[in-house]
């Protein structure tokens, strides 16, 4: 029964598995198309219908050091290792399933020397020696197909684990591109406060003037500096949270934080990045996720194990073969009169071994249902991250856009409310409001900026990047 046509009717339009093999009982298996809404969210003007790049993606951010973080990482970082030697591991178990395609070819070689009782038979004692050397082989015949499907279910298996490799990747460059975001958005939310405190100094020395020379009292004095203050006691907070991502961006590479530590401190600007991008057609979308991949080849290695369960259950056929000579003496070692050898084809039928095959199979037929089901979680889950990081970009952008003119109009607030108290036509707690909300607007502006990059670096992630080896 086709797997592709009973079981996974979801990717029917869009990833052929090509498996054939019985439908496992008590499976459930998501048996529905792509979610209609995909089609709206992706005609938004925000999103053209055009593939990602294929490589590189960090690099439309134009920043030369996040280029150089990311191939330090991705040269030194040992999760990113480790998984390249589970490749390793794969490929050597795909490449030891194969030998069971291949004779077997052992070489005995050895000299004997026996004596027999005379005390025992009727036959007198005799001593006899020999020299001798045999070549002897044995070879399974695949006529079931057993070695076919094991060895076909260590190919997937090698395949799954490049697609985990894979996987990897993508979450160690988005990790670091949205490491090395948060630490730049931090950076700019600092040079916000350091900026509205010089305001704040200015307009705690213009109060204290203008209580020195009595037009107002001591409270509008007392008020300006603890706006001061309080803003100034934000700022520990930040470089807390600045030496964090600092550290996080050392961990990532590989590296030890002291290492990293002069390259990133130094303060730099956002990327101004407000594009649009390219997510292809709904259809195509999840076939770039090498977490769909991985689970796509599970279920193909599932399914050729359940094969080769089954062959187990008929006979095994050999081809037993042997060549030699023999002779007691070593002259006479290699003449046509001491050669040996036997040809055995044998058939080997185990028809009974209590539950040990009814088992074996039952549980391939449940690793097989436990891959599936993994499977379809799989595409539940890549719907879901792929939808919300489209729509989580869609807004950010809108938000930064609209954020970008409360600004504007909170610094004309400032601007004017301090104007009209200087002429005494406002209290000064209009300009206190004003210095504290142009505050919140300009950090929430930074924070509206960092957070579109976080959401197209997460747009990306979720659709699988644009880097993977096929």
């Amino acid at each position: 029964m086709n797997i592709l046509g009973k079981s996974l009717r979801l990717l029917a339009l869009f990833i052929p598995l090509g498996l054939h093999a019985q439908q496992p009982a008590g499976s459930r298996y998501l048996n529905k198309q792509l979610p209609q809404t995909w089609g709206q969210v992706v005609a938004d003007p925000t999103f053209q219908q055009t593939l990602p790049v294929d490589d590189n993606w960090w690099k439309l951010f134009q920043d030369p050091l996040l280029d150089s973080l990311i191939q330090v990482a991705i040269d030194q970082n040992y999760t990113l290792e480790l998984a390249a030697y589970r490749v390793e591991v794969a490929q050597t178990n795909f490449r030891a399933a194969k030998g069971a395609y291949y004779p077997t070819l052992g070489l005995n070689a050895g000299w004997n020397k026996e004596q027999s009782s005379g005390n025992t038979t009727s036959l007198p004692q005799s001593r006899e020696h020999f020299i001798s050397g045999t070549l002897a082989s044995s070879w399974e015949i695949d006529v079931f197909g057993g070695i076919r499907n094991r060895v076909k279910a260590q190919k997937e298996l090698y395949a799954a684990s490049k697609e985990t490799y894979n996987a990897v990747m993508v979450s160690l460059c988005a990790q670091l591109a949205s490491g090395y975001m948060n630490l730049r958005q931090l950076q700019q939310e600092k040079v916000v406060v350091l900026r509205n405190l010089a305001s704040q100094a200015e307009v705690v020395e213009m109060t204290e003037v203008r209580y020195k020379t009595g037009l107002v009292s001591k409270l509008d004095v007392a008020q300006a500096k603890s706006v001061y203050f309080s803003t100034k006691a934000s700022i520990p907070q930040i470089e807390s949270g600045i030496i964090q991502y600092i550290n996080a961006l050392g961990v990532l590479m590989g590296l030890y934080p002291q290492d990293v530590a002069d390259r990133l401190t130094p303060t730099h600007p956002l990327p101004q990045y407000i594009e649009l991008v390219g997510v292809g057609i709904p259809a195509n979308l999840l076939r770039r996720r090498p977490d769909v991949r991985a689970a796509e080849r599970q279920v193909a290695a599932s399914a050729a194990t359940v094969g080769a369960s089954k062959a187990d259950w008929w006979p095994t056929f050999y081809l037993n073969s042997s060549v030699g000579f023999a002779a007691q003496k070593t002259a006479e070692l290699f003449n046509k009169n001491s050669l040996t050898y036997e040809i055995a084809p044998t058939m080997r039928w185990d028809l009974f071994q209590g539950t040990k095959r009814i088992n074996a199979t039952r549980q391939a037929k449940a690793l097989l249902d436990v891959s599936v089901a993994q499977f379809n979680q799989t595409i539940l889950n890549a719907v879901q991250e792929v939808d919300n990081a489209m729509n989580q970009y869609r807004n950010r952008v809108k938000q930064q856009l609209f954020m970008k003119e409360v600004v504007n109009q909170g610094k004309e607030t400032f601007t004017l409310s301090l104007e009209l108290y200087k002429q005494g036509l406002a209290p000064f707690q209009n300009v206190l409001d004003a210095q504290r909300s142009l505050l919140t607007y300009e950090d929430s502006l930074v924070q509206a900026e960092g957070g579109s990059l976080l959401a197209l670096i997460q747009l990306y992630q979720s659709l699988g990047g644009g880097w993977m080896v096929e």
